[in-house]
């Protein structure tokens, strides 16, 4: 059902092309949303001392941020099949701007953490939502292109956030990050008030409960979200491994690196954006599988120069760009794939994608520390390497498995 606003746009249902500045709409609302989540990483030594608790202590603020960050992708991000998304949307983003002035003011550390994994959930089901969201105003012929825009989004809000928190913080302190990213979603909330469209499509009319239940039937049915659903988990592993562990080498002698120096290695990982981009009007064209191919090789042959970063950091950073090209174009196609179908799931079935990135991403974190205790660098690298290898083995073994209509087979 359509709200009342006389000034939004009308609904998207037609096979109209998707404006220009809807696409950057969605795409920067994504990247400011999933900011959030993501701004308190390079703040944890400043957030210790500020509330007097440890450095063992503070990491509880990321462990509360991702259960907020799960419970999001299990408990809200369906919620966009059920609820009209344009009317979600607006509530969704009104209580993130709140959460942020309570991480801006609270003086109490319990407090603090409880607002942070609000900031988690609120973060996370803007992001997802909007994904989901985009997918379901866009045109068949071009949904590819519009969600590899919005996650490009995603993915530069995410580099962006650890460099302009740490600088931020550096200049007026880090509660100021988030009095300002209060401020800045709130600009965003006018923005959206006006722009975002009504979509007709998309609403389930089962219960809350129902709608739940039926996230892990599709889960356990959606042969496609089974297929690239693994992928992304192997995928996002594999960068995760790399992520994770990179710390740990630059930290120390001969490099001796700051942490925002680290962080800001992130930062070549922005022409990642660009191939997703790409890899989503390859989508749109029916050709799934052959960028599946490419960017899985991509993944794969990325572990060879970052191998080679104790010789060389300029092969670190051509890594860091095969490495991120490679996994932001499988991403996209990912979701250009499954999100193709079951037009009334889109919310539900980006919700169950996701919780293979979260897994993934859990797994891929454990397995660097681990492999660099063992085996240093160039254990991490092996690790890293056949995560890559065996996601490959496994895309040749199951792309059979995709409907033609939905990979493009053979194209």
């Amino acid at each position: 059902m359509q709200t009342s606003d006389s000034h939004a746009m009308p609904p998207t249902t037609g096979p109209c092309a998707f404006p220009r500045g809807l696409t950057w709409l969605f795409a920067c609302a994504a990247g400011m949303s999933v900011a959030n989540v993501y701004y308190a990483q390079p703040l944890l030594d400043a957030i210790a001392r500020d509330f007097a608790i440890s450095h063992a202590a503070v990491g509880g603020v990321v462990t509360a941020t991702q259960l907020g960050c799960a419970l999001a992708l299990v408990f809200l991000v369906p919620l966009g099949d059920l609820v009209e998304r344009r009317r979600l949307m607006r509530v969704q983003v009104l209580l993130l701007v709140l959460a942020l002035l309570l991480v801006a003011c609270v003086r109490s550390p319990t407090l603090f953490l409880a607002a942070m994994l609000l900031i988690g959930l609120l973060g996370t089901a803007m992001t997802q939502g909007l994904i989901a969201y985009a997918a379901g105003a866009a045109a068949p012929g071009e949904r590819g292109r519009i969600v590899g825009a919005t996650q490009g989004g995603v993915f530069i809000g995410l580099l962006l956030a650890r460099v302009c928190a740490g600088a931020v913080s550096d200049l007026t302190g880090w509660r100021s990050v988030y009095a300002g990213a209060a401020a800045a979603m709130l600009a965003l909330a006018a923005v959206m008030w006006r722009r975002l469209p009504g979509v007709d499509a998309g609403r389930s009319g089962m219960g809350y409960r129902a709608l739940l239940a039926s996230m892990f039937v599709l889960l356990r049915r959606h042969r496609v979200l089974q297929v690239r659903g693994t992928i992304a988990l192997l995928m996002f592993a594999a960068l995760n491994v790399f992520w994770s562990a990179l710390v740990l080498p630059l930290s120390a002698p001969p490099y001796g690196f700051s942490h925002t120096a680290i962080g800001a290695l992130g930062l070549v990982g922005a022409l990642g954006a660009l191939g997703a981009a790409g890899a989503g009007r390859l989508a749109d064209q029916g050709r799934g599988q052959r960028t599946s191919l490419v960017a899985l090789l991509l993944l794969a042959c990325a572990w060879l120069p970052l191998a080679l970063m104790p010789l060389s950091l300029w092969a670190l950073l051509a890594g860091i760009v095969l490495l991120d090209l490679g996994g932001q174009a499988i991403h996209v196609t990912n979701q250009g794939m499954i999100l193709r179908s079951d037009h009334e799931a889109h919310s539900r079935l980006v919700g169950a994608y996701m919780l293979f990135y979260a897994i993934g991403s859990g797994l891929g974190a454990m397995g660097a520390t681990l492999s660099y205790t063992q085996a240093g660098w160039q254990g991490v690298c092996l690790l890293g390497a056949g995560i890559s290898v065996l996601a490959l083995l496994f895309w040749a073994a199951t792309r059979g498995l995709v409907p033609a209509q939905i990979a493009g087979a053979g194209r």
